[in-house]
């Protein structure tokens, strides 16, 4: 899986974790470790997820609050941690398969 802003890759990972909520699209969380972290701006909006926590964001230049991140996630869904999600409406992500 590779994300892009313009021409920049801002992560790149085969370890994407897959979330599906209800009749919502799958929701990808990507290691922190696989993003280019100077890309990111950390943001003082934050939302609340009765299933998850709380979630904080990030800007990638002028696309603001385009990532998130649940630092302390709710412990039925501690894999997430140390992972972000973007907002695919915002960036182009691309998924490779490789089977």
């Amino acid at each position: 899986m590779v994300v892009r802003v313009g021409d920049k890759v801002i992560a790149d990972t085969t370890d994407a974790l897959t979330l599906q909520e209800a009749t919502y699209p799958p929701v990808y969380y990507i290691p922190l470790s696989d993003v280019d972290e100077s890309a990111l701006q950390r943001t003082d909006h934050s939302t609340y997820c009765p299933y998850k926590g709380d979630a904080s964001y990030y800007s990638i230049g002028d696309l603001e609050n385009v990532v998130w991140s649940y630092e302390t996630p709710y412990p039925e869904v501690a894999p997430i941690e140390k992972r972000v999600a973007f907002y695919t409406n915002k960036v182009e992500l691309t998924v490779v398969n490789t089977d």
